[in-house]
């Protein structure tokens, strides 16, 4: 820890300031934990990612290892048991860490491990949404939402607060629900002004996770490593400015990698043009 600028003593230059909240009260402590950690994690050897700034990558030789940090959450992986283990004593011999132990829950995810591959959900994280909104108990329906749905017309919600929070919820849910992602995709276009329409449409959909909590998304242990992706798009698909939505879902074998559903910049004059 240092003296913010300016606030140094010359003449007690050894004094520091008396702090009335804990130091994790404080607006900087995380960004000078991330500093600390990140710093010692760069002298063992790792790289940190260029596109998520929270995740480090150790290659050496054959041994991949990932180590992902949330505040003082740290998740680790790799190919070989013993540098984890080695990696973790580095870790335990300059910070202050839990016993670690297998993975079960983080931020919400839940893994489950078998001798086929891993499964992840989010079934606590559905169950509390369904608790906070006293859906736990709503009749279950097959599908996120309807198909040619018309979200324009109804009356504007008196306070549009709860909607957006549950939008916003709804959206770090979609990390393992992929079958929500386009619902989500549409509500969220609606968030400056919506309407009771649009909190039916949510609440279908808080529907629909009541029957299927469960769902997730399954690496297989066996597993072809060929990157392949599947994409579609809709032609003036929404009815309202007739502008289109596309989607990808990208697979490396198997197993579903990266997904999104999201409407296009402007309007398409045909078919061949959406598509293109």
């Amino acid at each position: 820890m240092e003296q913010p600028p300016e606030f140094v003593d010359p003449d007690k230059p050894n004094h520091v300031c008396r702090l009335r909240k804990a130091i994790y009260g404080l607006k900087q402590a995380f960004r000078a934990w991330y500093t600390e950690l990140k710093t010692y994690l760069l002298s063992l050897g790792f790289n940190n990612s260029l596109v998520d700034t929270s995740l480090f990558v150790l290659h050496h030789s054959t041994d991949w290892i990932y180590l992902l940090v949330y505040v003082d959450d740290i998740l680790i992986t790799g190919n070989q048991r013993s540098t984890i283990q080695h990696i973790l004593h580095l870790l335990a011999d300059r910070f202050s860490i839990k016993d670690p132990e297998d993975l079960n829950y983080f931020l919400g995810l839940e893994a489950h491990r078998t001798s086929h591959g891993l499964h992840l959900s989010q079934r606590k994280y559905i169950l509390d949404l369904l608790h906070r909104h006293n859906m736990i108990n709503g009749n279950p329906v097959c599908t996120p939402m309807a198909t040619s749905l018309k979200l324009t017309s109804g009356n504007p919600l008196p306070d549009p607060t709860v909607f957006r929070r549950l939008v916003g919820s709804l959206q770090y849910l979609a990390f393992t629900r992929l079958d929500i992602a386009y619902a989500v995709n549409r509500l969220s276009q609606f968030m400056h002004c919506p309407t009771e329409a649009h909190w039916q449409e949510e609440k279908r959909i808080l529907r629909y996770l009541a029957g299927t909590t469960t769902h997730g998304i399954f690496f297989s242990a066996k597993n072809d490593l060929t990157l392949h992706a599947f994409s579609d798009e809709d032609w003036a698909g929404d009815s309202d400015d007739y502008v289109s939505t596309n989607t990808y879902i990208v697979y490396l074998g198997w197993n579903p990698i990266s997904w999104t559903a999201k409407k296009q910049k402007g309007v398409a004059r045909s078919s061949t043009e959406a598509e293109y």
